[in-house]
């Protein structure tokens, strides 16, 4: 009986704990993408921005993606690449003005998208 508590209590804490690993690892990778993001849309703002820099992006997304496919679902990950790409063919095409609005929604989704795997009540429930 005492080890029958004794695992499922390790099992509750080894479960809390990844948890928490991957509440923080999520913020951090998602943290460095919206970095990224800030300073695209700060160029886009100027219009200096081109499309390699908007592909320069991206090959930083298809980086962090690799990694955080196994914490978040291919919806989620789908739909920024939507937005990107999409803002990538705007600036390549040189419609500011509109690549800065795709920018607004990446930067409101990486605000987010990590928010919604916090170890919080509302989020279990």
């Amino acid at each position: 009986m005492v080890k029958s508590i004794a695992y499922t209590v390790t099992a509750i804490l080894v479960c809390i704990g990844l948890f928490i690993f991957a509440e923080w690892y999520l913020k951090d990778q998602f943290n460095e993408f919206s970095g990224a993001l800030d300073a695209l849309y700060s160029k886009i703002e100027d219009e200096t921005a081109t499309a390699e820099d908007g592909y320069a992006v991206r090959s930083l997304w298809e980086e962090k993606k690799s990694k955080l496919q196994v914490l978040i679902p291919h919806n989620d990950i789908s739909y920024i690449d939507y937005w990107l790409s999409e803002a990538c063919g705007l600036l390549y095409n040189g419609r500011y003005d509109l690549a800065l609005g795709k920018i607004e929604v990446l930067k409101e989704i990486t605000k987010n998208l990590p928010d919604a795997y916090d170890l919080r009540l509302e989020n279990i429930f």
